[in-house]
């Protein structure tokens, strides 16, 4: 179930699936691919009578078995049984092409068998329609015109049977061509509308997805998911859980088709840099890149991360409710103290106010009695309300600011007030960046724009990349989309990089009009001449170290850049001593309860191998939950000491048994213990050493 089938050929997108467990399990859509919804059988019931199906009652054993004849299935159901199955589909078909019955029919014949479908939940997709007697298209270039002025529309094609949906079944009845120039007279039925459409939405955002190795378009369908834009056009009207934005975005110098189609362009998720590729100062091993500083300062990659904290105002059994009280002299002097406070007078959060960690943004109280039936529960006096403040847990830096305070009520009628908290960040060293094509890489080091290499024009880039990426990972994609970038910026247009794009025909030009058509590298290497650079995109650097020329001639050029959600600031994590867990005793687990870190098993196997024996003890149990056991040496079971009188006892042994203490991990005297509780009776054998 996991492999890539051929019957998904232009129904689902071959890279566009998860990696790990569920790769190859979790599908996507293709762009163009349709779902079908249930539609009225009985039509095509009288339709199949009329063109000649049996009713079986009507026909023998002999009439129902004969040699060419095939029973007719509609949804499964047998309807009947037709002499002449192929020309009997055929009618369909033509039916279906004229408008007569529904364009999502579908009607395919096997041995013995014409299968009618009109049930929902198979996928179709459109195909233009081949004429059988010329081998050419049936639409003509005067139809492409009438939609492009808008005189037709879609279904204008499907009525007049130009264009028709074919599902699974039929398709695989059906000989395809890729493009107009591959269709031979006699032999093709049908031809692709676009080939990009085989791709999905995020597989068909990369450039030259048709030059990478297979998987790195699979990784970049992830990762684009995962990179900052802009996600709405009312983004800032909105108070989402949490929500990522991108300050600077922007269009793509190289795009494609279905870019412009899903008007991805329209609120970008990348901004394009321009790289240079060569291994310079270290720092850009394994993926890494450097950053220029002045980039930055210019607001490359910078974003803005917004959360909601909410507190709700609940309501209990007798009558009385949480409530917002106006802040008191001594909280504000408190807050004051830590270094300014957030509240209002009100009790709420200021608008445009900076918070830091520990900060009070909602001073809620709550009823100190909940269970007592109130009179008056409006009336209460404020003494009878205790502090219940809503207290921010940020990272701790010193730039989040109260961006929103928003006042609402649940269908419980319950007040809720809702916090967005706005934190503009710079890129860091850690956070992690990536290409479109699955090349990504963390911030290795952030130099000075002065410590820089240089081109002889004065372009300095925004990131350096180191070359090693390229041969084991074979994105040949990235090597084009650098050089169109390139060019593009030269000739101040947008170059077009949709997959599988022919070269020689006229509907390759972009529906914006300012984007060139999908050229070969070589065209590409001629328009970057025409400019003035060296058609291989590779220039004379100068090193901004030595100010000498570098040796080697360096690619260098645009290259769409995303910067992706996970930045160091969120992942930071360290511990010396903290919370434990009640039952094991052992560090609590994960960043958010201040856990502890892991040291798991190959580690320790490192150790041992390097004969660390001590390191291995202290990290496994005296750091963690070391724990003074006795040991009754008659019986080897665990022992206790006696509160009353303080003597040692055991429960085999009885009172003043002999007892030794020794160290073990808690988790190992717990285990014990339930085995005991299994009637399973552990034994410690002690040394005599």
């Amino acid at each position: 179930p996991r492999a890539l089938q051929p019957s998904q050929w232009g129904m689902l997108c071959p890279s566009d699936t998860p990696e790990g467990e569920s790769c190859g399990l979790v599908k996507n859509l293709a762009l163009m691919t349709h779902v079908t919804t249930d539609s009225d059988e009985s039509p095509l019931r009288k339709l199949a009578r009329a063109l000649g199906c049996q009713p079986l009652e009507f026909l023998a054993g002999e009439e129902l078995h004969e040699k060419d004849g095939a029973l007719v299935l509609l949804n499964g159901s047998i309807l009947g049984s037709v002499s002449k199955p192929v020309e009997f589909a055929h009618k369909f078909r033509k039916l279906r092409r004229s408008g007569r019955i529904s364009e999502f029919v579908s009607v395919h014949v096997t041995k013995g068998f014409v299968h009618i479908a009109s049930d929902g939940g198979r996928v179709c997709r459109p195909l233009i329609v081949v004429d059988e007697t010329t081998g050419r298209l049936k639409m003509k270039q005067k139809h492409l015109d009438a939609l492009k002025n808008k005189e037709w529309e879609f279904e204008d094609f499907l009525k007049r049977g130009y264009v028709e949906y074919l599902d699974v079944n039929e398709e695989n009845d059906a000989y395809i061509a890729l493009h107009e120039k591959d269709l031979t007279a006699g032999a093709h039925t049908h031809c692709e509308i676009e080939p990009f459409t085989l791709l999905g939405v995020c597989a068909g955002i990369i450039p030259f997805p048709h030059h990478n190795q297979s998987p790195r378009n699979t990784y970049q369908c992830a990762m684009g998911k995962q990179a900052m834009g802009n996600l709405a056009f009312n983004q800032l009207n909105r108070m989402d859980t949490l929500m990522y934005t991108l300050c600077l975005a922007q269009k793509p110098l190289v795009t494609t088709k279905t870019i412009e189609l899903i008007q991805y362009d329209r609120l970008g998720a990348g901004q394009n840099a321009v790289i240079a590729v060569l291994s310079n100062t270290g720092y850009d091993i394994e993926d890494a890149v450097v950053v220029n500083r002045a980039s930055l300062d210019r607001g490359f990659g910078r974003c803005q991360v917004s959360r909601k904290y909410s507190a709700t105002m609940k309501k209990y059994a007798n009558r009385t409710q949480d409530k917002v009280l106006k802040p008191s002299m001594d909280l504000m002097k408190r807050m004051k103290k830590h270094g300014g406070g957030v509240l209002d007078d009100d009790g709420y959060a200021q608008v445009g106010v900076r918070i830091r960690n520990k900060d009070i943004y909602v001073n809620k109280h709550m009823p100190k009695n909940t269970r007592d039936q109130v009179e008056n529960p409006d009336q209460l006096p404020d003494r009878e309300f205790s502090p219940a403040p809503q207290v921010y847990r940020g990272p701790e830096v010193d730039d989040c600011v109260v961006d929103k305070v928003m006042l609402t009520v649940t269908e419980e009628n319950q007040l809720v007030v809702k916090t967005l908290v706005r934190h503009t960040r710079r890129p860091e060293v850690g956070d992690k960046f990536s290409s479109r094509h699955g090349q990504k890489g963390v911030v290795g080091a952030i130099l000075p724009q002065e410590d820089f290499p240089i081109t002889e024009r004065g372009i300095c880039p925004d990131l350096v990349m180191n070359p090693h990426g390229f041969p084991s990972r074979m994105t040949v994609g990235k090597l084009i989309e650098l050089l169109a970038g390139k060019a593009a910026s030269e000739e101040g247009i947008f170059r077009d990089a949709s997959a599988f794009a022919s070269n020689d025909i006229s509907s390759a030009a972009g529906t914006t009009g300012t984007t060139n058509k999908n050229e070969s590298v070589d065209e590409i290497g001629e328009a970057l001449l025409k400019s003035g650079y060296a058609s291989d995109g590779k220039e004379t650097l100068i090193c901004g170290l030595t100010g000498e020329y570098l040796q080697a001639r360096i690619f260098t050029g645009p290259v769409y850049y995303q910067k992706l959600k996970h930045m160091v600031l969120d992942k930071m994590h360290a511990r010396a001593r903290g919370p434990r867990v009640v039952l094991t005793r052992q560090p609590t687990e994960g960043r958010a309860r201040q856990g502890g870190l892991r040291l798991g098993e190959m580690e320790r196997d490192c150790l041992i191998g390097y004969g660390a024996s001590a390191l291995v003890l202290e990290r496994l149990m005296i750091s963690a939950d070391v724990f003074d056991a006795q040991v009754c040496v008659t019986c080897g079971l665990l022992a206790y000491k006696d509160k009353a009188s303080g003597r040692d006892c055991c429960h085999s042994c009885g009172v003043n048994a002999e007892v030794a203490t020794l160290k073990v991990p808690y988790a190992c005297k717990l285990l014990f213990q339930e085995l005991q509780s299994m009637n399973i009776c552990p034994r410690v054998t002690l040394d005599e050493a």
